[in-house]
């Protein structure tokens, strides 16, 4: 059975250390947008040597891609449960954190380095894969939500040799700041065919191209140290060096391009769960022993010790979900979409109950911000909608078994 090794352990310690050191003395700046995440995320970068480390593995992974090679490359001391301890202790904090850093180097990065072209990759994706610049992932639509593809209605008219770009994009992740922008349009040729059913192209965008507009962070209920906004296509003309692979019809592109992002996306949620998870229970627990009632410690009465352990069993589970998915991502074996899916319905669920009953323990106390738990219900909450809403999530989980 999988568990976290000494070397394992001694990385944890040294996250939490630089998390003491670099972000809690900013969560307010960082809760009440005044502070944009990218300097903090890019001092971990340096800190850890993650900069240089994105540098290594980008020159293999595009050796790999001028080669003609398509499988995929080995991280550098590639193991799969180190890379996801940064996750789960960020957070334990500010999990904003995470989903900016996640949008970036792994949605908008990795798709650019996945379909794109030789020259796509070094133009594009170094930059984003070290954080020199900031990247933003545009496929949800203000009347699509989670049936992201089929809704679709941004669309891309060829003219000539480029590309008239016109449509809407929101919910997105690192939008308001991003230089990068990696974008999903639907191809209108013309010959009346169903918008469902027309092909899914993927373009890349700069801040400043004319006819984009990036509009200011939206103000929402928690994740407020990940800026989300409205991206606003107005004849955006590209030509086809911003069509990733160069090609309409790249290898793995458009629709399994996006699906294979969902896939990603979805499991890595059930480490940011386990992370909000776990610094619940661990304020709960402490606030149980220390708040007295009637001259004992609340931890004596049955009804807070049931909330207690409700709580462990869902950290168990969740870790048990995250601990299988690191042995199959070190082993090379897939992750079904189903599975995924079931990953990511359960530890949003479990998140936001813990949370919830962590306010709970707190009373009132829980109510304001002081004491924090309140941020990590709010930070959860969007777990059970981003990525697929639970209820979509059961619509996948039953599709993907059931064809």
């Amino acid at each position: 059975m999988y568990q976290w090794s000494e070397d394992h352990q001694a990385i944890i310690d040294v996250v939490r250390r630089f998390i003491d050191a670099e972000i809690r003395p900013h969560l307010d700046e960082l809760e009440h947008g005044d502070m944009p995440p990218y300097e903090i995320l890019r001092k971990m970068y340096a800190t850890f040597g993650l900069r240089d480390m994105a540098k290594e593995n980008f020159a293999k992974q595009l050796e790999r891609k001028k080669s003609g090679e398509d499988a995929p490359v080995a991280r550098r001391h590639s193991d799969p449960g180190a890379q996801l301890i940064t996750t789960i202790e960020l957070c334990r904090v500010s999990p904003g954190l995470v989903t900016s850093l996640g949008v970036s180097t792994g949605l908008a990065a990795g798709t650019i380095n996945k379909l794109g072209t030789p020259a796509q990759m070094e133009r594009w994706g170094l930059d984003l894969l070290t954080l020199d610049k900031v990247g933003a992932w545009a496929i949800t639509e203000p009347d699509s939500g989670s049936d992201a593809l089929g809704g679709m209605t941004t669309s891309a008219r060829r003219d000539g040799e480029e590309y008239i770009i016109n449509g809407s994009k929101t919910w997105i992740t690192n939008g308001p700041y991003a230089d990068t922008i990696v974008l999903y349009a639907k191809l209108d040729d013309g010959s009346g065919t169903p918008l469902r059913d027309r092909k899914v192209l993927t373009f890349v965008l700069d801040k400043g191209t004319p006819g984009l507009e990036q509009s200011k962070p939206m103000r929402k209920m928690g994740q407020k140290s990940s800026p989300t906004g409205t991206l606003y296509l107005s004849d955006v003309r590209v030509g086809k060096d911003r069509l990733l692979g160069e090609t309409e019809d790249p290898q793995g592109g458009g629709r399994s391009s996006a699906k294979d992002n969902f896939v990603s996306e979805r499991a890595g949620l059930a480490a940011m769960s386990l992370g909000i998870i776990e610094e619940c229970m661990k304020l709960a627990v402490d606030y149980a022993k220390n708040r007295k009632l009637w001259e004992r410690p609340i931890s004596e009465y049955q009804l807070i010790q049931q909330k207690i352990a409700a709580m462990e069993v869902a950290r168990v589970n969740v870790q048990n979900m995250v601990f299988q998915f690191i042995e199959r991502q070190a082993a090379g074996a897939p992750t079904s979409f189903a599975e995924a899916s079931a990953m990511k319905l359960y530890s949003a669920q479990a998140a936001c109950q813990v949370a919830d009953d962590a306010i709970q323990i707190f009373g009132g106390n829980g109510y304001v911000s002081e004491y924090r738990v309140e941020q990590l219900y709010r930070d959860a909450r969007v777990y059970r909608i981003y990525a697929g809403t639970d209820e979509m999530q059961v619509v996948a989980i039953a599709k993907d078994l059931l064809r």
